[in-house]
């Protein structure tokens, strides 16, 4: 970290190294996200580094909404995507930008291209200029449409904007160099025909531009500083370099350039877009938003924090090596969070019921319980006791089965959590043998302190009390996928763990009935969980992560 708490990088040390040169008097960035799906937490990380280096440097930042291809772009993730943004903390400088707004711009510039002999029209199609291209190894071959006219490619230009061509009949390539190294530079698409009905010009365009024409002179116009993407970008500033260079409105020494940093890539998690959307189309998962997807919108709902996710990405940090980050990083965030915000409650997942048989029939105690041990600031919160409980049905066991077993047996003793200490004499089971109720008896000296003859008592449980209790749905979730690097793996929808959601029904404390909707709770003993913010009227709590990490790689 720096002198001002900040995390630095080579990007922050490039910023210093250009305001410093007077190359820049102030900072602009900006977040551009396609509107083709909901926003991910690699894209979190890009969210905090341009907004918080915009921030850092008293600069700006926009949002601008790369709205090219209308094929794939939907409002609804336009909207979704402002929620995130708000969510995690940020505000954009202005007017939300589109990169529709600059469709007229896109035009001229691609005229003054051909103008300059650096565009043509071309008809091959998609297959026949993949194989112009060439290989890595192999050389591209120009295309036989490479030589025409300027004043040819003009008119041509102007008839694919009228409509007067199919889609696919034709595109618009810039003219680089067919035998470079980057693949990128061998006359790249800039523009394609579409008829599709976009969402903010309707049906005014019949031509959309290519993403890697439209970004950078979105960047240009807008004043964009530093344009920060992911390493995949990295061979492509050639060709962001070439466009601006090559744009007479831009060829400047202050005009924006392009730095690439390591994209987010998390254990059993996919981060394309194109992936998770297939996983919402095939229905295998329930939405966008589900507490599974690693989506900004799924882990809200799961009860993830902005907080967390922050300190997570800050541990992640900023540089140019791809790798495979450790799934263990963010739930660690997330515990480390959780465990200082959540106040505690009792929730039975799967109740059994206990009948103390030695307490007074009809009376109902009102005992007092931590709201949180370790901030007495959050006070304490009332539970009750009465005759009837539930407890889980994973704290009782007829016999002991090892030593290591401190909860609920016949002749065994425990403590209730914040009340007294109970033996176990009996149970009932039904048909299938399922046990359906214990009896037991209480000793009523033990409430808030140890049995007097010195007994020790090793186990201590939750509870909840039976008359007040409230049912409640629990949404137990897990990793989507059981292998921890899926690459590239095309057969991805075939490695989902078939366990990733469990549904049970049990019981809460009475005070859940005023539970608000994604803010975390520790269920005692049980793990985070937070309201579901689907839930209306309902008490579905969604489980956020254990207490302890449980899982084995």
């Amino acid at each position: 970290m720096n002198k001002n708490n900040t995390y630095t990088n080579f990007i922050r040390n490039q910023i210093d190294i250009d305001l410093e040169q007077k190359l820049h008097t102030s900072i602009q960035t900006r977040f551009p996200p396609e509107p083709n799906g909901y926003l991910h937490i690699g894209h979190a990380k890009s969210i905090f580094l341009n907004f918080g280096l915009a921030k850092d440097y008293k600069g700006r930042c926009n949002l601008r909404f790369d709205d090219t291809n209308p094929t794939k772009e939907d409002i609804k993730f336009i909207n979704a995507i402002k929620e995130d943004i708000k969510w995690l903390g940020f505000s954009w400088d202005g007017n939300i930008k589109y990169s529709s707004h600059y469709f007229k711009q896109f035009y001229e510039y691609a005229t003054e291209l051909i103008n300059k002999d650096l565009a043509y029209v071309c008809f091959l199609d998609l297959d026949e200029i993949r194989i112009y291209r060439g290989t890595l190894k192999k050389v591209g071959k120009d295309s036989p449409y490479r030589n025409t006219s300027i004043a040819k490619n003009l008119e041509l230009l102007a008839q694919m904007k009228a409509g007067k061509f199919l889609e696919g009949e034709c595109v618009l390539r810039g003219k680089i160099d067919m035998k470079s190294s980057f693949m990128c530079m061998r006359d790249p698409t800039l523009y394609r025909i579409r008829f599709d009905k976009h969402h903010q010009t309707k049906n005014q365009w019949h031509i959309y531009p290519m993403y890697d024409f439209a970004h950078c002179i979105s960047d240009a116009i807008e004043g964009v500083t530093h344009s920060l993407c992911t390493l995949e970008f990295q061979d492509n500033r050639r060709l962001y370099d070439w466009i601006l260079e090559n744009l007479d409105d831009f060829n400047k020494p202050n005009r924006p350039h392009q730095y690439e940093f390591s994209r987010l890539n998390l254990e059993y998690m996919v981060m394309s877009k194109r992936k998770l959307q297939l996983l919402v189309e095939n229905k295998l998962v329930s939405g966008w938003d589900d507490p599974r997807m690693p989506t900004i919108s799924g882990l809200r709902r799961r009860g993830y924090t902005k907080v967390a996710i922050r300190e997570f990405i800050n541990r992640v940090g900023i540089s140019k090596i791809n790798n495979i980050t450790d799934i263990k990083i963010l739930e660690i965030a997330v515990r480390n969070n959780l465990n200082i915000v959540a106040p505690r409650t009792m929730g039975v997942i799967d109740p059994i019921r206990v009948i103390i048989e030695n307490y007074p029939e009809g009376k109902l105690e009102i005992l007092q319980a931590p709201t949180h041990p370790q901030n007495k600031t959050m006070g304490k919160r009332n539970i009750f006791f009465s005759r009837e409980l539930y407890i889980d049905r994973a704290d009782f066991k007829e016999t002991i089965p090892n030593k290591k077993f401190r909860r609920l047996a016949i002749n065994k003793e425990v403590r209730l959590r914040s009340a007294y200490v109970i033996n176990a004499t009996t149970f009932d089971t039904d048909f299938n043998g399922n046990i359906t109720t214990v009896y037991a008896t209480y000793d009523p000296d033990t409430l808030g302190k140890n049995p007097k003859d010195g007994r020790k008592i090793k186990g201590v449980i939750h509870f909840v009390e039976a008359t007040k209790a409230l049912k409640a749905e629990f949404r137990l979730y897990d990793r989507l996928f059981i292998l921890k690097n899926l690459g590239k793996n095309n057969n991805f929808e075939q490695l989902l763990n078939t366990q990733s959601l469990i549904i049970t029904y049990g019981m809460v404390e009475p005070n859940m009935a005023n539970s608000k909707p994604e803010i975390a709770y520790q269920f005692e003993r049980e793990g985070y969980f937070c309201r579901d913010n689907q839930s209306n009227n309902k008490l579905i709590f969604n489980k956020t992560i254990s207490l302890h990490d449980t899982c084995k790689d």
